[in-house]
């Protein structure tokens, strides 16, 4: 099942409320996304940590074949 825009993002928000989030649907079919994320929680962590941020912020979301979100790939910053 695909995963809306606004859902994602409201996730992102409740976790990273400081974040500014851009969504791409990189191929039109609310399944696969892309995020920017810019947020000040991310300043002095590595790419990896700031994914993983990312993921726990999705609770479960994108686990296996039961998530509903098939791909997002990310790119993260601090302000």
């Amino acid at each position: 099942m695909a995963m809306e825009q606004d859902a994602i993002v409201a996730l992102l928000q409740a976790a990273l409320p400081d974040a500014k989030i851009e969504m791409i649907d990189l191929a039109g079919d609310n399944n696969h996304w892309k995020a920017i994320i810019v947020s000040e929680q991310f300043r002095g962590k590595s790419r990896v940590a700031q994914h993983q941020l990312v993921y726990k912020a999705l609770n479960g979301k994108m686990d296996g074949a039961n998530g509903e979100l098939h791909a997002l790939a990310l790119e993260t910053r601090a302000p």
